[in-house]
């Protein structure tokens, strides 16, 4: 995943070079991946954090490297206007969210979303004749375009992809069901980004340990009052709403089933 959220997590291959260059949070650096040279920022956390992008530190950043940066910066919205351009011509069904371009400016890379495959070997060559550099084209998902662009979930905080960094976690309609809110229809379970929420993660594991050995919605179950339908639960109380065949609704825990 090419976040080019320009950060360097303390993880066990820069932990040496952490040392040997004394760097502190907040220092920039130079560093190299499967892109290229790349400006990095130091961020230590308690919690080693591992990136899917394999970064090697090569020195700190100097003044000129920071400018080269923000010279680059500047550039990218030039890439993303003439890429749009060119799209459009080729009539391409894509959606651009970022470019980047390397700090020895050999090479850009121009990330982007879509709901099909898509050949862009000519947009590849047609960009690379006009910027005269190594032109790498990268599909992104849409949790992946809603980390880069930002912005607030529904909870009012920070959309949890843009606070929590690393790989994002698998999402399944697995985790809502077994909080038992998969029913709420995926409009109120879905982020920003149209996929599910990342928070759905968060809990699941609990609710399946407090869920077992209880029975699933709908089933049958036998009380000393008799048969009846499971009709609602609740995980964090371990109460079961079961209703009678005669119609009546009571309130029992799993221990009480035969």
């Amino acid at each position: 995943m090419y976040t080019y959220s320009v950060r360097v997590y303390s993880w066990e291959p820069t932990r040496k070079c952490l040392s040997e260059l004394e760097l502190i949070d907040g220092d920039m650096v130079v560093v190299k991946d499967e892109a290229g040279m790349e400006i990095g920022l130091i961020e230590r956390n308690d919690k080693l954090v591992k990136d899917e992008r394999k970064t090697s530190i090569v020195r700190k950043a100097s003044a000129r490297d920071i400018d080269t940066y923000e010279k680059n910066k500047e550039k990218k919205v030039e890439i993303l206007k003439l890429s749009k351009s060119e799209i459009k011509r080729l009539d391409l069904n894509m959606k651009l969210v970022d470019a980047h371009i390397s700090l020895d400016g050999n090479s850009a890379i121009v990330l982007f979303t879509s709901d099909e495959r898509v050949d862009f070997r000519d947009l590849v060559k047609n960009l690379s004749r006009i910027f005269h550099r190594s032109v790498r084209m990268h599909q992104v998902g849409s949790r992946d375009e809603a980390r880069k662009l930002g912005g607030c979930g529904v909870c009012g905080r920070d959309l949890c992809c843009l606070r929590f960094p690393g790989s994002l976690p698998s999402i399944s309609i697995d985790m809502a069901r077994v909080q038992q809110v998969a029913n709420r229809g995926s409009e109120r379970i879905s982020g920003v980004c149209g996929r599910l929420m990342c928070c759905l993660s968060y809990e699941a594991a609990q609710y399946q340990q407090m869920l077992a050995g209880m029975p699933e919605v709908h089933s049958s179950v036998k009380l000393k009052e008799g048969k009846g339908e499971v009709i609602e639960l609740n995980a964090l109380t371990c109460d079961i709403k079961v209703r009678m065949i005669d119609g009546t609704i009571v309130l029992v825990k799993k221990e009480d089933l035969l």
